[in-house]
């Protein structure tokens, strides 16, 4: 079968290094409960050909790629309904699946942030994601409070994943080999079911509090907080950076008291 041609529109790079595969599958952990494992952009196969060795998942393929979707049929003529030709941004995992499966790939960097943003949306059935990211993004999912690269996108994925930074991937484990390095990160779901406060007054306060990140958040927030109210908390004097994922949920439960008073 001729090799799959890498698509630059579609952020591909393929993975080579076999060992670094073996990482990647080797880090799922399926003592959670998944048994089945949806791979998003397979490419050629190179992680798909240790998970179909794991008797322990059902795995399936999503790619958007047809030539990529071709070239797996024949390569796994067994795989059948399982290797979808479609968008892992417009799935319908209730749809596809009555239960928990978890997350593994080689991520498109292109969509790297819009997949985070998916599995955010389907928390509920997906326990686990092992993935291969830029380096810059995955080292942003794992960062805490205090870290110059904690910002929005580490709040939210840690609102509800507990996040690991697992070993760096050098260029030359792809072919075409990206301008950046890449991290393996594992996300792991936490206990929490749901916020304890407003969830889309949260995900406002989060983005206007990085959007100005070097005010302090009396500041950042004044779009929500007015001048006039009188507010005393130790929240308001510091920087977005600083604030853990439990302070902006009590920060979103502090806005929301002054709007509520607004509407009395």
């Amino acid at each position: 079968m001729p090799a799959v041609r890498a698509k630059k529109h579609l952020g591909q790079h393929f993975l080579t290094d076999k060992n670094t595969a073996a990482r990647i599958v080797s880090a799922l952990q399926p003592e959670l409960g998944f048994r089945k494992v949806l791979e998003v952009g397979p490419g050629m196969g190179i992680l798909t050909d240790i998970l179909l060795q794991q008797e322990a998942y059902e795995s399936w393929l999503i790619d958007i790629d047809k030539e990529s979707v071709d070239y797996l049929s024949q390569k796994y003529p067994d795989i059948g309904q399982r290797l979808l030709l479609a968008d892992f941004l417009q799935l319908n995992f209730a749809s596809l699946f009555d239960g928990p499966v978890a997350i593994i790939g080689n991520f498109p960097y292109n969509i790297s942030s819009q997949i985070l943003f998916k599995v955010l949306d389907n928390r509920l059935q997906v326990p686990q994601v092992v993935g291969m990211f830029q380096k810059e993004v995955a080292e942003r999912c794992a960062a805490q409070p205090g870290s110059k690269v904690y910002g929005i996108l580490s709040v939210f994925i840690q609102a509800f994943y507990h996040v690991e930074y697992l070993f760096t991937v050098k260029a030359g484990a792809f072919n075409p080999p990206p301008k950046v390095l890449s991290g393996v990160i594992r996300l792991t779901r936490n206990t929490t079911q749901q916020l304890d406060c407003d969830e889309t007054l949260f995900f406002i306060v989060v983005k206007a509090a990085f959007n100005q990140r070097r005010k302090t958040l009396r500041n950042a927030l004044s779009t929500l907080i007015p001048k006039t109210a009188a507010l005393e908390s130790p929240l308001l004097d510091l920087r977005a950076e600083r604030l853990t994922v439990a302070d902006f949920v009590s920060l979103t439960n502090l806005v929301k008291s002054i709007s509520g008073k607004k509407k009395t």
